[in-house]
């Protein structure tokens, strides 16, 4: 049995591999496009006609005006590297919601909700720029397929995952449940692993500098959302973010590379 197992987990790996733009890892992908965006957005469209949406017109367009412009140099990227057919998976929205917490979030198909809370951190377009180039790297690194991948894996396990996959509706909706319950508390944050949230980090910074955003000032945001949160030293052991610290210095470590994304 452990044999079986061993060739059918073999198969998949080698069936339904994915590689990430930019960094180039290789990933585990189970479920198709259609099948993430149809487990994702009917959750979003619960979660957003209830959310309430922020009355601040200025901070409003603001979300809006720079998440546009990332979106828009990400999607020439994707152009300009052969990924044109990953473009149809996106219809951005960028929604900023009344809530104190510091926290943002992205579903698949680019849908991404700020929260005010976030704001009193921002101090320019540039640092929230660094909130939505994160955002958006998520969506385009299909991070939420990869995460919906691995909870088939374990829930279904490798004897019977085979079975499982040839009837996935069901199955996936089952995980989607899981994962994108944002119906259980207002302001959840998607629970990213911390591989996935420093491979946004990097994605984020270059994106962002496509935009014409300076990449600095997300050293400058992730310093002051380290002493509002208080996780500049806290042990990521048994989280799904890195500390702080951590992610400043890779964030400090990626920016000399961005200098060839900037635009001329």
């Amino acid at each position: 049995m452990k044999l079986v197992n061993s060739l059918i987990i073999t198969a998949l790996l080698l069936t339904s591999c994915g590689s990430v733009p930019l960094t180039g890892r290789r990933q585990m992908l189970l479920v198709s496009d259609s099948e993430v965006l149809s487990a994702s957005l009917s959750q979003y469209d619960e979660y957003i006609k209830t959310a309430p949406k922020s009355t601040d017109a200025t901070k409003t367009a603001m979300v809006t005006r720079v998440g546009k412009k990332i979106a828009a140099a990400t999607e020439n990227y994707l152009k300009q590297n052969g990924l044109e057919s990953e473009i149809a998976n996106f219809q951005w929205e960028f929604n900023l919601i009344q809530s104190d917490e510091l926290n943002a979030f992205c579903m698949p198909g680019g849908k991404i909700v700020v929260y005010e809370g976030l704001l009193p951190l921002v101090a320019s377009d540039d640092e929230l720029g660094t909130v939505l180039g994160h955002e958006v790297a998520h969506a385009v690194a299909k991070h939420s397929n990869e995460r919906m991948s691995q909870e088939l894996l374990a829930q279904y396990g490798a004897s019977v995952l085979d079975a499982a996959l040839s009837h996935k509706s069901a199955a996936v909706r089952d995980v989607g449940n899981t994962v994108f319950g944002l119906g259980t508390q207002l302001g959840v944050m998607l629970p990213y692993s911390r591989q996935h949230e420093l491979e946004a980090d990097y994605m984020g910074l270059v994106f962002m500098t496509m935009a014409g955003y300076d990449p600095n000032k997300a050293v400058s945001f992730w310093q002051k959302m380290s002493a509002a949160s208080g996780n500049s030293e806290t042990s990521d052991f048994m989280s799904t973010h890195p500390n702080d610290a951590k992610r400043i210095a890779a964030i400090q470590s990626y920016l000399p590379e961005m200098e060839k994304y900037k635009t001329k």
